[in-house]
């Protein structure tokens, strides 16, 4: 979708300044720089979170909800959302901050989780998808399926993507971040070139308790070509009967003899 790109470079704007907020802690207090002003109704979250699951544990930053990155444990490094942010995504100046972070949630897991086990929650209703294009559909053109995932929590979830019912290989990784309310959201791409006979399925299924949500994707007002000429046989047939029936009630009507005074 649209909406997509022009978040994507607003964003991009933003970052030389959303980078000064996670280091705010370091910097000794200072008057409010007026470039702040435009900032006070707009949120950076830098969101850390752990569980006794797959992800063990796991970091995303978002503005405003808009997923900028996630951070890949395994390789330490963070990972742009948006090809747009893969330059910012270098940044490793916070790297000992990150670390403590995680340090710190999974002591969180270990010494208070076993006091809190059947007081929370397991999980918090069931996790809904959709899938729609990143750009405007032309056939024939290469474009990207945005497969998002709301009301997810706890983020455990596997995203599958399917093409007529055949399971598809090459997509990317589910970008997982946090919004308000203590929930989860998700995205998953997959690159492809549109045709009018695609069908294509995005199967998310929820770990914790097995639940699986399915979202469909095909070519707005697509019709196969014989269901299409059906339909419009139809169509035609439908209105020469009626005007048949017009024809014939208008026939009776003028032939009927005018009454005299």
């Amino acid at each position: 979708m649209g909406h997509e790109q022009n978040r994507g470079a607003a964003l991009l704007q933003m970052l030389p300044l959303l980078w000064l907020l996670p280091h705010s802690w370091a910097v000794p207090e200072a008057p409010t720089p007026v470039w702040r002003d435009d900032l006070q109704n707009h949120t950076f979250l830098h969101t850390v979170y752990c569980q006794d699951g797959s992800p063990s544990v796991g970091l995303s930053e978002a503005y405003d909800e808009d997923q900028l990155f996630f951070f890949d444990f395994s390789q330490n490094t963070r990972v742009p959302r948006l090809p747009e942010f893969a330059d910012w995504a270098q940044e490793q100046g916070d790297a000992p901050a990150i670390l403590f972070d995680k340090e710190f949630c999974e002591s969180m897991i270990q010494q208070i989780g076993p006091q809190l086990d059947g007081k929370i929650p397991v999980s918090r209703g069931f996790p809904i998808a959709e899938v729609f294009t990143l750009k405007p559909l032309e056939f024939g053109k290469p474009n990207t399926l945005v497969c998002f995932v709301s009301n997810l929590f706890p983020p455990m979830l596997t995203v599958n993507w399917q093409h007529h019912s055949i399971p598809v290989e090459g997509f990317g990784p589910t970008f997982v971040s946090a919004v308000d309310g203590l929930s989860f959201q998700a995205f998953s791409y997959l690159n492809f070139t549109p045709e009018s006979s695609d069908i294509f399925s995005c199967i998310v299924t929820h770990e914790i308790d097995r639940y699986t949500a399915i979202a469909y994707w095909v070519p707005r007002n697509a019709l196969p070509s014989d269901l299409l000429e059906n339909v419009l046989c139809g169509v035609a047939f439908g209105l020469g009967v009626l005007g048949i029936i017009v024809g014939i009630v208008l026939i009776i009507y003028f032939r009927k003899p005018c009454s005299g005074d």
